[in-house]
């Protein structure tokens, strides 16, 4: 490979603010939307279910090719400016538009512009750090991601109640501008595109390219994959029901008590992130990773308990914890795996599909059972898929730390 590239400290603040304002691109309007639809459009849980899913759907199509193109082509800055300009499009139609079929359409495109992001910025990281600062770097990128998220909340709980729900949308728009502008700020040159995709040298200027079938022959990575999708089918219904369980009874207050949900977790999850990052090089990956997955099915428990406000806030806490983990080490768990093989941003793409088909599942899932048995059958049903995936990790998942990938 080239020699090693030593990122200049304009492209790593524009690397900060890129994670500060994606914070509130790459999920869309996300639990916002239920609210809206709920509240304003007065849709039913199980169309809002549907709503919901229609942009992990999407992103299970899109998110393998949008990691092989990451691989393939260098201008990952300009597919992160096209990612966020879709976004911004598709939250300001919704406001305009709100029949089922056009908010499905809206859903799907937007399910496929978000798709690049997670290996984008995973690859622009890995390509200007490189990999022995690739976990703490990334615990960063993901400290500033939630900070953003906490700003994000805070602004979208006061449109929303100042202004009306729909200025939520509008301010996911804004937020997509100032990342096209902080990715166009990071330096082409300072990126190394052989280690965004983790390449092997072969001593020289060439590097080698493993073939798309070592995804298959790497067991441990279809171990990760099952697990991380059991994990999402367990965690991306929950926040969205706690938000339906606040605003059914109190819809004047929705837009707030949301946004009191996201800002407690994502309070937690930047230290976590940060934590996080440095742990997984002293404690090893595996272990950090198993509190994350711990969480989750107590968190799930204690929503059937009582649907008070304060409480539901209170157990929101525990996510800070489990997304805050999830979100450093996934990305560190796949450099592990798949150094050496120039294919980093295809088994991202891979593992993201499969988090994508946990996740519609989840939301069309528990959309259904809430219908039919009410919320606690949901959360229960949720919790009980995070016990699996639990076991599973526990089970099956060795350390990657120091992992020697089958095409070195």
């Amino acid at each position: 490979m080239a020699a090693l590239k030593v990122p200049s400290r304009e492209s790593l603040r524009a690397l900060d603010t890129l994670n500060i304002f994606l914070a509130d691109v790459r999920d869309g309007v996300g639990p916002y939307l239920a609210i809206y639809l709920l509240t304003v459009q007065q849709w039913d849980p199980a169309s809002i279910g549907v709503a919901m899913s229609a942009m992990g759907i999407a992103s299970v199509a899109a998110q393998t090719p949008c990691g092989i193109l990451i691989d393939t082509l260098n201008q990952k800055r300009l597919l992160t400016v096209l990612a966020s300009l879709f976004v911004g499009i598709g939250c300001t139609a919704l406001t305009f538009h709100s029949s089922f079929e056009f908010v499905l359409g809206v859903q799907l495109f937007n399910g496929i512009a978000a798709a690049i992001f997670p290996p984008a910025v995973a690859a622009i990281t890995l390509g200007l750090v490189g990999p022995n600062l690739f976990p703490v770097r990334m615990g960063r990128n993901e400290a500033l991601n939630h900070a953003g998220n906490v700003l994000s909340a805070l602004l979208a709980g006061i449109a929303g109640h100042v202004l009306g729900v729909q200025w939520i949308f509008f301010l996911v728009s804004a937020m997509a501008v100032g990342s096209m502008v902080s990715v166009l700020f990071i330096r082409e040159r300072d990126i190394d595109h052989g280690r965004a995709r983790a390449a092997a040298s072969n001593g020289n200027a060439s590097e080698r390219i493993s073939g798309l079938s070592i995804l298959f022959r790497n067991r441990t990575l279809l171990i990760f994959a099952l697990s991380t999708a059991l994990f999402h089918f367990a965690n991306a219904a929950m926040l969205p029901l706690a938000g339906q369980l606040l605003s059914r009874d109190n819809p004047e207050v929705a837009s707030l008590s949301m946004s009191a949900c996201i800002i407690a977790a994502q309070i937690i999850m930047i230290p976590v992130a940060a934590a996080a990052g440095r742990l997984a090089g002293t404690w090893g990956r595996r272990p950090v990773f198993l509190i994350g997955f711990a969480v989750l099915p107590i968190r799930g428990l204690l929503y059937t308990l009582s649907d008070a406000p304060l409480y539901i806030v209170a157990v929101q806490l525990l996510d800070g914890i489990g997304a805050g983990i999830f979100g450093v080490l996934w990305v560190t768990v796949v450099a592990d795996l798949m150094k050496g093989t120039g294919r980093y941003n295809f088994a991202l793409g891979a593992i993201a599909t499969a988090q994508s088909i946990g996740a519609a599942l989840s939301n069309l899932a528990a959309g259904y059972v809430v219908g039919l048995w009410g919320y606690g059958a949901g959360f229960l049903m949720l919790a009980t898929a995070a016990v699996v995936a639990l076991l599973l990790f526990v089970w099956k998942m060795p350390e990657t730390g120091g992992y020697q990938s089958p095409a070195q």
